[in-house]
């Protein structure tokens, strides 16, 4: 017995139909997936290395870590003698600081904050041949030093440079 005419389905066709209906089920598998995956890295406020439960890695939880008031004190680069005074930093991060080569040159912005773990002091300076010039320190409390990129802006050079605490 013969199929009507125009009814007969040829098996390449079968095949052909089979997989078209598995491209969007595969599609909306990896979609869904995907939104799972980014729903649970971006939602939970925690790196999947944590290994304390309900202790959050987030900035915030970084910055209650981090005590900026520990930047406070003199400075000192002990391959010139050059000398950053930070006297007081606002809960804002504004700080008040002091530039001494040996005499005082104009610090324009002081401003300490947190990145990552780590209390971070910015410093721009602006004054006879330093044209916004920049330190760029991070403190290291095991070590007590501020160490970081000095940006000489006259030159357009950048140097590592260490300070440590003037005792």
């Amino acid at each position: 017995m013969k199929p009507a005419k125009g009814k007969r389905v040829r098996p390449q066709q079968k095949v052909s139909r089979a997989r078209s209906r598995r491209k969007p089920i595969l599609l909306v598998t990896i979609a869904a997936l995907a939104v799972l995956a980014a729903a649970y890295i971006f939602g939970t406020g925690r790196s999947p290395s944590s290994s304390v439960p309900g202790v959050a890695n987030s900035p915030s939880a970084a910055a209650a870590q981090v005590d900026l008031q520990r930047l406070i004190g003199d400075w000192v680069r002990p391959d010139g003698g050059y000398v950053i005074s930070i006297r007081r930093i606002a809960s804002d991060g504004r700080a008040e600081a002091a530039y001494l080569n040996p005499r005082p040159i104009n610090v324009a912005k002081a401003e300490a904050s947190v990145a990552g773990d780590t209390a971070k002091l910015f410093i721009e300076l602006r004054d006879a041949g330093y044209p916004g010039s920049t330190y760029e320190l991070l403190y290291d409390p095991r070590s007590d030093r501020l160490a970081g990129v000095y940006f000489q802006a006259a030159m357009g050079q950048r140097f590592d440079v260490v300070f440590v605490r003037k005792k």
